[in-house]
């Protein structure tokens, strides 16, 4: 909308319609407060999410009062050792790659607003001069066109901005299921690295018995290098473990988010026991589809495109539209009020390619949001097939292989204490046990891996842990400290 004045000097006296003029700019002022109405909190949107999927919160800090008291709610935390759902508590804090990402939350707001207000008017002041009069012109337009399609526009922001809210809370859950498996695989290599310690110590031990024998004339030059070599295969894999273990404290401690005197934290020396029995989980597929995040975000994604297809149609003749309202005086002579449109002809372009455009972006937007559903489907399946066979694996282990282990240990202790056995006969059974237990453990933090990437994997895009044939994890997710 324009409203154009033009004037000569020396006019005296005509009416004016500048005070109506101001009263239509009063009501556009008014009208734009209106439209530019703002969610109540954008954070607390993703906090309830988080909270009812995962039961876990976060903190925003905007400020250095904000940042202190999370830095102060964190250090309470530390005090005590670390259990998983601690380490999840204290990376929602203090991840800074978390903070970053909750930042696309206030562009997605501006966004919003900006979408929801009025378009700013435009102002123009000329002075041509015609002859011996000195003339001033003031024109004031505003675009119809933008104030045309201003309620699409707002209601395809809005899609926007709950897509961002969903792939945000989706980025909050990621991280949360990503520190319990880091955590998980800090206790189990430390736990690990402990055991293999207590076993390089009695192969240092049986190689220093089986030289002294050798010395004496007791012991051929092949036991001993038998007694040796375990020996040094002991100290390389206890090199190997403590590598594994400060590998994957390190992890934990990017995720969390600590640096400099924080790094001390204190972590269980055993991973939590398995559960007496699993859940029922029933109708795992059907539930997925409904509440996980990257499937309800792709579906409102293809919502939003097709809002913005609609958009796109309907402006597809309407890119340029201004009305002016002209007020037109001279020296001797009577005002004059009339009106100017100004409107694009589209004799080049019928906006067919916007069109073709717009409808290749909803195609697009339709598949993405089939294969997410797809893809989800399948991660589900995969996942519980993975959770249920870690569950068997570890509790075979507990209830059948380690008991086995540990009672030929004692039949053979009982042997050697009647003299039936030597001392190398019952090192040799130790070592025996050596890869049991290392399993164990293995097989016990699989089965708490294989639980966070299904407990994920409901919610939204699991990093599925890869499992090598004997039960170990080859490697999860080796993410950094980063989100």
């Amino acid at each position: 909308m324009c409203i154009n004045k033009t004037s000569s000097r020396g006019h005296r006296g005509r009416p004016s319609s500048w005070p109506a003029v101001l009263v239509a700019l009063a009501s556009l002022v008014v009208l734009s407060g209106c439209a530019a109405t703002r969610p109540a909190s954008t954070v607390d949107n993703v906090q309830k999410m988080t909270r009812e999927l995962d039961g876990v919160s976060l903190a925003v800090a905007r400020s250095d009062a904000e940042r202190l008291a999370i830095e102060t709610q964190v250090a309470a935390i530390m005090v005590k050792p670390l259990d998983a759902e601690a380490a999840v508590q204290v990376a929602l804090l203090n991840n800074r790659g978390l903070q970053a990402t909750l930042a696309e939350l206030g562009i997605a707001d501006a966004e919003l607003l900006e979408a929801s207000r009025l378009p700013n008017p435009g102002l123009t002041i000329s002075r041509p001069r015609s002859g011996a009069n000195l003339e001033i012109e003031h024109s004031l337009h505003y675009s119809l066109a933008r104030l045309l399609v201003l309620p699409l526009l707002k209601r395809t922001e809005e899609a926007r901005f709950e897509q961002t809210q969903r792939a945000v809370a989706v980025e909050v859950l990621n991280l949360a299921s990503e520190t319990r498996k880091a955590w998980y695989q800090a206790v189990a290599a430390a736990e690990s690295a402990r055991y293999l310690a207590q076993v390089k110590d009695a192969a240092e031990a049986s190689a220093e018995l089986a030289r002294r024998l050798a010395e004496a004339g007791n012991f051929n030059r092949l036991q001993r290098a038998r007694e040796q070599a375990f020996y040094a295969e002991a100290t390389l894999n206890l090199a190997r473990a403590q590598q594994a273990a400060t590998s994957a404290r390190e992890r934990l401690t990017r995720l969390l988010g600590l640096w400099g005197p924080q790094t001390a934290f204190l972590l269980p020396d055993r991973l939590p026991e398995l559960p007496a029995s699993l859940p029922e989980r029933i109708d795992l597929e059907r539930v997925a589809l409904t509440q996980r995040l990257d499937v309800l975000s792709a579906k409102f994604g293809a919502e939003r495109t097709a809002r913005n297809l609609g958009l796109t149609r309907t402006t597809r003749f309407l890119n340029l539209l201004d009305l002016g309202l002209t007020r037109k005086a001279s020296e001797g002579n009577a005002s004059s009020l009339g009106y100017e449109l100004s409107i694009e002809l589209p004799l080049f372009d019928w906006g067919e390619s916007r069109i073709e455009k717009a409808e290749a972006y909803y195609m697009q937007a339709v598949n993405r949001a089939a294969e997410t559903a797809v893809n989800a489907r399948s991660e589900v399946r995969e996942a519980y097939l993975a959770w249920r066979t870690a569950y068997d694996i570890a509790r075979h282990y507990r209830d059948e292989l380690v008991p086995l282990a540990k009672r030929i240990s004692d039949e053979n202790l009982l042997r050697y204490n009647g003299m039936l056995i030597g001392v190398f006969e019952l090192l040799a059974d130790a070592r025996a046990q050596i890869a049991t237990v290392n399993a164990a453990i293995s097989a016990q933090r699989d089965f708490w891996l294989a639980n966070a990437d299904l407990d994920m994997a409901m919610v939204g895009k699991p990093n599925l842990t890869s499992f090598t044939a004997t039960g170990g994890a080859a490697g999860a997710s080796q993410a950094g400290g980063g989100h």
